[in-house]
């Protein structure tokens, strides 16, 4: 597997922890609605739903070393999630200031900083990682028979825990010198403000198509460099009375994101329909409303970006730079609201009532502008370059299947048109992508997966296929799964 696969298999894997947000960002944005000015202070149950909302933020470094684990095993078993939080525990333990003050024989003021910091998402997805590479490694192995009970995936938490060790005492010196770097980095960007901002998001975009925007995100968006912006926002007034939060700055790496998911994606997808040549333009209307609701409703943005990501790439270098530019100005005018799963209205009026969002309805104001701007701007290029987006295609009109939720004939139309069940070595998903290994790429019927549903190919060295779907990706690879 090389090593852009791997990290594509890593980057899949962190959606599972991350598929918890939506629940922290529902209970505590719910629990703010009910309790606006007192925050759990003046309603038992607004206090009930933040709290419980901040149990799953709070434990975010476990779910990355138990939901990647899980994520990257081979079967997806539990046996591989609970070797996960075996390995975190250790791993933690060891390396909490109190133990390496002892291991290292020095006084507690002198334990290095970075060990203030070791519980976070970056341990715990490189404990995951780790965990589930030896799960997939052990699992299967048999003991003489005087060890059998230990056979199989009850031995895997049992070399994990003595791996950890391992890992443990190589932290002990490599951990400092990570943190420095990592904060570094953090802090480079942090320090130039909404400028940093930015650059952060014009860099999040142009990571989507090979999935790597994951590992940016963790940067800002987590506890890795001291940002910790998601968490920190749904902290909401404790964030701030615990001075992790500063009103009007935190959440500013996440509110410029809304004007470009809620109004100017959905407004480019527009341009691309009326761009569309006369006879296909009911065919792209259908495809594009519903990748434009699914931005504007959710914040997924995937099924509209990838419709013109690869065929138009001069359109999607100026999205990430609008996108840029929508998180600069955002974050200079102090226009801030959060999420907890994506940029959409869900999320916009979960937050609206976080003390934290400051001015948050114009972003509403500043999306019906960039609205504009996507639009005249995406029309005049298509027309400038004379871009194939969808619609404009040089071949003959689209042939599109009917649509049908039967999943298992669905499954079994596009394993023929990935070349068949010999062609295909292994078979997954992430939320809105197919992700696979095929044995040749030959094989792949494109415009028949086009007709399928397909909004794009990514293809990932000689082996490496992701099929952008949307979100019924799941569903086609779980029946794929049980026929291959």
């Amino acid at each position: 597997m090389s090593t852009l696969n791997y990290l594509q298999k890593i980057g899949r894997a962190l959606m599972v922890p991350v598929a918890a947000l939506p629940a922290a960002a529902l209970l505590m944005g719910v629990g703010y609605w009910l309790d606006p000015d007192g925050w759990g202070a003046n309603s038992q149950l607004a206090a009930l739903l933040i709290k419980s909302g901040g149990a799953i933020i709070d434990q975010m470094p476990f779910l990355f070393a138990i939901g990647v684990a899980f994520g990257m095993s081979e079967d997806k078993h539990g046996s591989a999630a609970l070797s996960g939080l075996v390995g975190y525990l250790v791993v933690t333990t060891l390396l909490s200031p109190g133990a390496v003050a002892q291991l290292q024989g020095i006084a507690a003021d002198q334990v290095p900083a970075a060990f203030n910091k070791i519980n976070n998402q970056f341990i715990g997805i490189l404990v995951g990682v780790i965990s589930a590479e030896l799960y997939n490694r052990f699992h299967t192995v048999e003991l003489p028979k005087a060890l059998a009970f230990f056979s199989g995936k009850r031995l895997v938490p049992i070399v994990v825990s003595l791996v950890m060790i391992i890992v443990a005492f190589v932290l002990l010196y490599v951990w400092p010198v990570i943190f420095g770097g990592l904060v570094s980095f953090g802090e480079s960007i942090k320090d130039l403000g909404a400028t940093g901002a930015g650059i952060y998001a014009f860099f999040n975009r142009l990571l989507i198509p090979v999935g790597l925007h994951h590992a940016l995100n963790s940067v800002f968006w987590f506890d890795v460099a001291g940002i910790n912006d998601i968490p920190n926002f749904l902290g909401g007034a404790q964030s701030l009375a615990d001075g992790k939060a500063v009103l009007g700055v935190t959440g500013m790496y996440q509110a410029g994101f809304f004007p470009v998911m809620m109004f100017g994606l959905p407004a480019a997808a527009l341009a691309i329909y009326h761009s569309a040549k006369p006879a296909k333009k009911a065919q792209i209307a259908s495809i594009m409303f519903a990748a434009a609701l699914a931005s504007f409703f959710t914040g997924i943005t995937e099924p509209l970006e990838f419709a013109f990501m690869f065929v138009a790439p001069v359109l999607y270098v100026v999205h990430a730079l609008l996108t840029a530019l929508s998180v600069y100005i955002a974050a200079t005018m102090h226009w801030i609201a959060g999420f907890g799963f994506s940029a959409g209205l869900v999320d916009m009026v979960l937050s609206s009532r976080n003390p934290l969002a400051v001015n948050w309805y114009m972003l509403i104001v500043q999306g019906l502008i960039f609205a504009g701007i996507y639009y005249v701007l995406f029309r005049a290029v298509i027309k400038m370059f004379n871009l194939k987006t969808p619609g404009r295609e040089d071949d003959d009109v689209i042939e599109t299947v009917a649509e049908n939720t039967n999943y298992a004939e669905r499954a079994m139309q596009f394993t023929q048109a990935l070349g068949g069940k010999q062609n295909l070595s292994n078979v997954d998903y992430c939320t809105t992508r197919l992700r696979l290994t095929v044995q040749d790429m030959n094989k792949i019927n494109e415009a028949k997966l086009k007709a399928l549903g397909s909004k794009g190919l990514v293809k990932m060295g000689n082996n490496g296929l992701q099929v952008i779907l949307g979100l019924e990706a799941e569903f086609i690879a779980e029946a794929m799964k049980k026929a291959h």
